[in-house]
């Protein structure tokens, strides 16, 4: 295959939901997809569609070693990518004493591990071009935790953690990064894509078993519109000076500015300790 002169971006997960309304509309604004599927069936059907100015890729986001055979391969048949959307990962509720080590290290692997890894694997070629656009896709709950969804908040604050710094760290090498932190969209993240975690207990059921049967409800009528929020996605990063937040919906800017007033009152409430713990 030869290189393209179009935009090559990667983006992963998009068999479903916001990955792939975005795939749909960086296909009609003329730019090249690579997109990852986890069913083969779904990256042979990609494939047929769009032949001249796509291609699906098989492959689970986890798995370190097939991961790095995927990006060699790109990279061997386009020579870049311009942007990677690490967008692929799992939605998981349940309370912190109810979630074995083993089910949040599922979490983990898929949400934060595999995006730094894919990430990682990017970087030298976008080093070399000197040019580049990762956007990651994160959650309010990147922001602001809720009980009962603590496991995915961590792995989306991991996600949130390491981006701010690489940002800083890539800015010289004309690299771009970008966190995109959508709240509640129409999408399957709250059906069939939302993990529970195995063990229940009754004691919690006011706080993180509410939480888990208020998404059981909204599941279908959220908000968010994933079409409305790829083209946001897409203009951020047409724009030249892209900011390294962007939060998506009515309930995204509610909660991150209810985040942001509990550390402001916390910080003011300790201002005086705080500047005291110090060597005079």
């Amino acid at each position: 295959m030869e290189n393209t002169s179009k935009r090559v971006w990667l983006i992963t997960g998009i068999s479903s939901g916001l990955g792939k309304a975005l795939a749909i509309e960086v296909l009609q604004k003329g730019d090249f997809v690579i997109g990852t599927f986890r069913q083969q069936s779904q990256t042979d059907q990609f494939n047929i569609e769009n032949k001249d100015n796509g291609l699906g890729i098989t492959l689970d986001i986890t798995n370190t070693g097939k991961v790095t055979e995927a990006v060699d391969f790109v990279l061997s048949q386009f020579g870049k990518v311009d942007i990677l959307v690490n967008n692929a990962g799992v939605g998981f509720v349940g309370a912190i004493e109810e979630t074995s080590l083993e089910e949040t290290r599922k979490v983990l692997e898929a949400n934060f591990f595999g995006a730094l890894h894919l990430t990682q694997l990017l970087l030298p070629s976008m080093r070399k071009a000197q040019q580049g656009h990762i956007v990651q896709i994160s959650s309010h709950g990147g922001i602001k935790a809720f009980a009962g969804f603590g496991i995915y908040n961590a792995s989306k604050f991991a996600l949130e953690g390491f981006s701010e710094a690489l940002a800083q760290e890539v800015m010289p090498f004309g690299i771009k990064v970008s966190i995109v932190e959508p709240g509640p969209f129409r999408t399957n993240f709250a059906g069939k894509g939302l993990k529970m975690a195995k063990k229940t207990i009754e004691d919690y059921d006011t706080t993180s078993g509410a939480f888990k049967e208020k998404l059981k409800e909204v599941n279908g009528k959220q908000e968010g519109d994933p079409v409305k929020a790829s083209k946001a996605i897409i203009d951020l990063v047409n724009s030249e000076q892209p900011s390294l937040r962007l939060p998506l919906g009515k309930t995204a800017l509610m909660t991150i500015n209810m985040k942001l007033e509990s550390v402001k009152s916390d910080l003011e409430k300790h201002r005086e300790v705080a500047s005291e713990a110090i060597y005079n």
